[in-house]
């Protein structure tokens, strides 16, 4: 393998679909390293989603539902994305899951950045969208969140959580990362 500079440190020889259903697919790809070595990499491809975190002034507005991967009822902030071909832009998407998810509407929005949810094993990412100026609406939840309840948190409360092993989902924890340094920068918020 001939290498430059901007070569890719690792390069796709083959790629085959394994599985794939509306939301994913995953492949197998066999994979050649700059030395010369192969090996695989298993990736699932989906879209990115967004995330909301929705901040009333005083606390932030979370979910809660059943996560059969890890079979736990857990809370996060409101995310998700349009499965399906009707495409949607990020803050499309944040306000969609806003409603959908938690029964909220915002008059105001900040994008707080994009991560990536495991690029180790998956090729998407998320947006960060922090919500406010929030208008109780009726939630119009998809039949797979049925389960789901919403309920506000103080950041301590949040933290309380985090400890006690009920909010375990790395981008919530991520994108909480993102507001407590967009909150510092901007010196506007209460972080009670």
């Amino acid at each position: 393998m001939t290498t430059g500079a901007d070569d890719p440190d690792v390069r796709c020889l083959n790629s085959r679909i394994v599985y794939e259903n509306p939301w994913m697919t995953l492949t197998e790809d066999t994979v050649e390293r700059r030395d010369g070595s192969t090996g695989l990499y298993g990736v699932m491809r989906a879209r990115d989603f967004t995330l909301v975190m929705p901040w009333d002034g005083e606390r932030f507005h979370l979910v809660e539902q059943f996560r059969y991967p890890v079979g736990a009822r857990l809370w996060e902030f409101p995310q998700g994305s349009v499965v399906g071909e009707r495409a949607a832009s990020p803050p499309e998407v944040a306000a969609v899951e806003l409603e959908e998810e938690a029964g909220l509407r915002a008059s105001r929005w900040h994008h707080l950045g994009f991560l990536h949810a495991g690029y180790g094993r998956s090729s998407n990412g998320f947006d960060v969208f922090l919500a406010e100026d929030l208008e109780q609406v009726p939630p119009r939840r998809e039949i797979e969140e049925q389960d789901m309840r919403s309920d506000a948190f103080t950041v301590a409360e949040l933290w309380r959580l985090v400890d006690a092993g009920r909010l375990t989902d790395s981008h919530s924890l991520a994108a909480l990362a993102l507001w407590e340094r967009w909150r510092q920068a901007k010196g506007t918020l209460s972080s009670r």
